[in-house]
């Protein structure tokens, strides 16, 4: 994928991914959804891409999706009193986002996802957010870390 370098940070890239996830939320329907994003890459992305470049994004997206059962599940462990049902669309996001990277995302180290999340929170939620997606995802990292050693 080429979305990094000249054109694109991986911060600035890490949040159109959270942005057009944002966007997916309110459709139910996967034709929807794909529909949805491309509109987005179409009309809202400060980025000029390539048909490639559009491609991958959604792909990854797409993956990311297939794995929200996955997330939300181990999301409602972790956050204590608070279910994902309850939680708002951005705060979500953000977890579901930061958590498919520490899982699946090899190029992502897991200090840089949380620390990603909780930028992105600063920006994008109340002032609450950034404290309550850090401790998720640091009780989710030592989580991982424990099941990794055990194995």
């Amino acid at each position: 994928m080429s979305f990094y370098g000249d054109r694109m940070t991986r911060h600035e890239f890490r949040e159109q991914i959270f942005r057009m996830l944002f966007g997916m939320s309110f459709h139910i329907d996967e034709e929807e959804r794909r529909a949805a994003l491309y509109n987005y890459l179409d009309e809202t992305c400060e980025f000029e891409l390539s048909e490639d470049e559009q491609k991958d994004i959604v792909e990854k997206i797409m993956d990311i999706v297939s794995y929200i059962p996955e997330l939300d599940s181990d999301i409602d462990r972790a956050a204590e009193g608070w279910r994902t049902t309850r939680m708002g669309k951005a705060e979500l996001t953000i977890l579901r986002l930061a958590l498919y990277e520490m899982r699946y995302d090899e190029a992502v180290p897991v200090g840089v996802a949380i620390n990603e999340a909780v930028e992105l929170s600063k920006e994008y939620c109340e002032d609450g957010a950034p404290a309550f997606i850090n401790g998720i995802l640091a009780k989710l990292a030592r989580d991982t870390e424990t099941k990794e050693a055990t194995l």
